[in-house]
């Protein structure tokens, strides 16, 4: 004990950061009674309120999945609004318990931030919305143009890197605030707008007066996986958060949704029964009692329900499923087993 004292004394002396202890998140949570949930300031289809101020969207699905397996109550769950830059520090400070904020994972974000990411929600890639009256057909044709982006993303140096080698010179016009950078681009101050094509479909139908009046560019210039992202150091927390999104992309699978979940638990197919917790201890696994996964499905859905909801062709945004498609019909939705 002598000895690691004198260690930590001496890292201190060095200047050397010394971890301090992670807390038990999922304790947290539960003395609170609500989880602490980090979203977009506004983003149709993912996080936005409804006209009842409710929030609704693919990754407020994600904050209710894990509230419903945690709390046993997919509604007790605080939305914390956060914008690009205040998204990791919210996380790091422990204002939110979990990330689910349209994110893209990527290698620094893993290994640099004290974060990590849960799970892929949604695969994208960043794209180009242009007023048609621009008559551009495609990206290589923006040589010379204003484009606008957010500050604090991965946008800025896809950009850049995408424009490099392919011998475009642009002016970018970045903006910190979201709204501003949509509201700069609608009022002409830019040709181009640039972000996760998903993004592009979002604010074309819900922040544009005149959608029609918009077009997305076919090229899309990067991987933009998306997902949940929690703390650093406590696994625990980790397994449940990722665990919770493998039981609404099962559930798809198996074809089990919140309408017939109850009838499924008569199910002899065991894979339906180890995620329904009526055989098996995948609950136990993971802190929690073995009604977790189900009280997912009833309260929240599976993926494909929750995906067809808010962003797939029954939404406004209709975006078609493609990679975000199950592995069986040509996706990269493949579930983990739960045994």
């Amino acid at each position: 004990m002598r000895g690691l004292k004198i260690m930590a004394g001496l890292a201190v002396t060095l200047g050397v950061a010394v971890p301090a202890a992670q807390a038990d998140t999922l304790a947290v949570v539960k003395d609170r009674g609500a989880l602490q949930c980090g979203v977009t300031t506004g983003f149709a289809g993912f996080s936005a309120p409804d006209s009842k101020g409710e929030w609704q969207g693919l990754d407020v699905d994600m904050c209710r999945a894990v509230a419903a397996a945690a709390l046993g109550d997919a509604s007790k769950v605080k939305i914390v609004p956060l914008n690009a830059q205040q998204r990791f520090t919210a996380l790091q400070s422990g204002e939110i318990d979990l990330l689910a904020r349209n994110t893209t994972v990527t290698q620094s974000r893993d290994t640099s931030l004290g974060a990590i990411h849960a799970g892929i929600n949604f695969y994208d890639g960043q794209g180009f919305m242009v007023p048609k009256s621009l008559g551009v057909k495609s990206a290589r044709d923006l040589n010379g143009a204003t484009v606008c982006m957010q500050t604090g993303t991965s946008n800025e140096q896809n950009m850049a890197d995408w424009a490099r080698a392919n011998n475009v010179k642009y002016t970018p016009v970045v903006i910190e605030q979201f709204n501003e950078v949509v509201n700069a681009f609608s009022a002409g101050r830019c040709d181009v707008f640039t972000t996760d094509a998903s993004g592009l479909a979002s604010i074309r139908i819900s922040k544009l007066s005149n959608p029609n009046d918009y077009v997305i560019l076919p090229e899309i210039i990067s991987k933009e996986p998306l997902g949940p992202f929690v703390r650093q150091g406590d696994d625990a927390w980790l397994n449940l958060v990722k665990w919770s999104l493998e039981a609404m992309t099962g559930a798809e699978e198996l074809g089990i949704t919140s309408d017939n979940v109850d009838e499924q638990l008569k199910s002899t197919n065991p894979n339906v029964q180890r995620l329904l917790g009526v055989t098996g201890s995948a609950g136990k696994n993971l802190g929690l009692d073995e009604q977790w996964a189900y009280r997912i499905v009833k309260q929240v859905g599976n993926y494909g329900q929750s995906f067809e909801r808010n962003v797939g062709m029954g939404s406004p945004l209709q975006i078609q499923r493609g990679l975000n498609a199950l592995w069986t019909e040509g996706g990269r939705i493949y579930p983990l087993p739960i045994r």
